[in-house]
């Protein structure tokens, strides 16, 4: 009976993940914030943005409650941080100031905005601290681990596809999609502080 439990926590914390980590989504995103950049730059930039949302999902999901408890920070005021982070990112992909491409800006796509909070951003975040609160076992917290593994892969598959992608859509193809991903990546933005904002006015968090 536990390992069809633990199925079914794996198929959730997967199939949840996945919905709000969303790996097709962030092709788009990624091929925009990477274009200019060698394709060795790029597939780096990938297995980085990943390895900082893998750290991030299992750092919250170990210790989150702990953490924003001890910087009396809200999940609200965490989500809002969030949205107003990705604001500026879209603003700039919109307009067409994203600053040249450097060494410098290769890690720093990888952290910020990719790894977090585009990936690893508040939905993930609260998901996986309450998915932590169900396990009380072994069996429990392998589910949860390769639960999260899994969705990472995806997301790892989706944007190593995505330099395939940038090969046949070329340059100008690469501008389309950078304002399509700008367009995106505000309106995720709005979405985020307007749930923080709801959250605040409702007194949750």
């Amino acid at each position: 009976m536990s390992e069809i439990i633990n199925l079914v926590l794996l198929t959730e914390v997967f199939v949840t993940l996945f919905v709000i980590m969303d790996p097709p989504g962030t092709i788009p995103i990624f091929l925009s914030l990477t274009s200019g950049r060698s394709q060795a730059t790029v597939r780096r930039a990938a297995w980085q943005a990943v390895l900082v949302s893998f750290f991030v999902i299992v750092t919250f999901a170990l210790f989150g409650q702990g953490i924003l408890s001890y910087m009396h920070i809200s999940l609200p005021a965490l989500q809002g941080a969030g949205g107003l982070l990705l604001l500026l990112v879209a603003l700039e992909l919109l307009t067409g100031n994203e600053k040249e491409p450097s060494a410098g800006q290769d890690v720093n796509v990888a952290l910020v905005p990719l790894g977090t909070p585009l990936l690893a951003g508040p939905g993930a975040i609260v998901a996986t601290m309450l998915f932590s609160r169900e396990v009380d076992n072994v069996a429990a917290f392998t589910a949860l681990a390769l639960g999260i593994i899994l969705v990472h892969v995806s997301i790892w598959l989706a944007m190593r596809f995505s330099v395939r992608i940038l090969k046949v859509i070329k340059e100008s193809g690469v501008v389309l999609v950078t304002r399509i991903a700008g367009l995106l990546l505000s309106a995720i933005a709005v979405q985020m502080v307007a749930d923080s904002v709801r959250a605040f006015a409702t007194g949750e968090g």
